[in-house]
Order: C-alpha cells, then sequence, then structure tokens
C-alpha cells in the first residue's frame, strides 16, 4: 500500500483533505495531511517571516519525524513548489511527486517560481497575506456549491506572500525523481493545450478530472480513484 503526504494549496490546511481521507485509508493506504504554518489550525503561527522554507520545513519535518520512506508526495496548487523542494532535499524518501492541478518545477538550477498573486487583487506595499475571498472561490473554485461554499469559507484563512513571492532552487536530484499529474478542466488553463506542451513537456503519466481548481472537495471519488492509480508502480 502507499504512504500519501498531502500538501495543500493557498488558503488550506489538512481539513482540505477531510474527503478524500477515509477513502484513501480503507483502500489501505496511510496519509498524512500537512497544514503549513500560519495557514489552517496553524494560523496562530503566521508571521511576516513566513516563507517558503517554513513550509518545506513543515513537510519535511513530517517525513523526518514520523520516519517514512517511499512517499507519494501530493502538491495541491502553488504547494508543486513545495513538495519539489522537499523531493530534491529528500529523494531517498520520495517515491513520487503527484502535482494536483498545479503549474510543474522546471529541472533548471536558477531561482524559479516567485510570482505576485495580484490576480487576486490589488497588492498594496506592506500587504503580507492575501485573504479569502468569494470572488477568489468565484475564479478558481466555481463548482464549489451550496455546504462545501460555506465550509471553504470557515476554515480557509489567509495566504502568506512570502509563499509566492519566495524562488525555490532546485539541484540535480530533483531531475530524476518521478512525477504524475492530475489536472482539472475547469481552472482556466487548457488542458489539452498543457498536455499537448504548450508550457514545457508533460513528464509522467496524468489524470483528467472535470472540476475546477479543488477536486478534492468537488470531486472526491474521482481524485481518490486519480491518486491510487497514478502512484501504483509502472
Amino acid at each position: 500500500m502507499t504512504t500519501f503526504v498531502l500538501v495543500p494549496g493557498a488558503w488550506l490546511g489538512g481539513w482540505v483533505w477531510k474527503k478524500i481521507m477515509p477513502e484513501l485509508e480503507k483502500e489501505g493506504n496511510t496519509v498524512y495531511p500537512v497544514t503549513l504554518t500560519g495557514m489552517g489550525e496553524r494560523v496562530h503561527l503566521f508571521s511576516s517571516e513566513v516563507g517558503i522554507e517554513t513550509a518545506i520545513n513543515d513537510v519535511i519535518n513530517v517525513i523526518k519525524y514520523n520516519q517514512l520512506e517511499n512517499v507519494v508526495l501530493v502538491g495541491h496548487s502553488f504547494a508543486a513548489k513545495v513538495v519539489a523542494s522537499v523531493a530534491d532535499r529528500m529523494p531517498d524518501n520520495v517515491k513520487l511527486i503527484l502535482y494536483l492541478d498545479t503549474f510543474r518545477p522546471e529541472k533548471v538550477r536558477d531561482p524559479q517560481q516567485s510570482f505576485q498573486p495580484d490576480e487576486f487583487g490589488k497588492l498594496e506595499p506592506d500587504q503580507t497575506a492575501i485573504p479569502f475571498t468569494d470572488d477568489v472561490l468565484k475564479m478558481i473554485g466555481s463548482d464549489v456549491e451550496d455546504e462545501d461554499r460555506v465550509w471553504m469559507h470557515s476554515l480557509a484563512t489567509p495566504w502568506p506572500l512570502k509563499y509566492a513571492t519566495d524562488p525555490i532552487v532546485l539541484t540535480e536530484k530533483f531531475d530524476g525523481i518521478k512525477s504524475a499529474h492530475i489536472f482539472c478542466t475547469k481552472s482556466g488553463s487548457d488542458v489539452n493545450e498543457i498536455i499537448a506542451g504548450k508550457w514545457g513537456k508533460v513528464e509522467g503519466k496524468y489524470k483528467i478530472i472535470e472540476a475546477a481548481h479543488f477536486p478534492m472537495i468537488t470531486k472526491p471519488e474521482e481524485t481518490v480513484s486519480a491518486l491510487i492509480e497514478l502512484s501504483k508502480d509502472d
């Protein structure tokens, strides 16, 4: 069976995996949901100094102190840069990086993946976090409705800005780590163009889910099926 370490994206915490964890565990898998510092139940630890190194160490310590090996490291959204960095530093512990509706870090040695998330509203000079608003949810989670919408708004927390703006630097160790992908059709980018290589070659297996940016909430059964299928050895 598989050991999954689930790393959530912006505004989220370990709570976002609530619908899929029981199904993964029912299949005999072991699941470790991570909450990155400054979000979810760790929102009280936020400060302006919380950045990508903090998030990387959050995940490294889950793997280290639970003595995990042969891990399938799942990164949702911006957490692609987190899981790529963790795998780069712990290549012997990570079996596979599974990118869940994310961009793909490149196999380069230069700093990368630093961006300003001003698509979610104008950034003020002294701003240190991005709030989760209904406009944000409508933009990237158009299929989150009714009770799920209320639930998300009750638990989502501001996204530390440095998680977006801090770059990552990967070494040659990253190049040998296997990857797989789950693409969502309603997230904004044309999945067919992604698969065709418009933004670089897609390496590894992939699955497509008819969902917006939060398939673990809106399409939990399909998400579980994709995670299990993609994590199988070739």
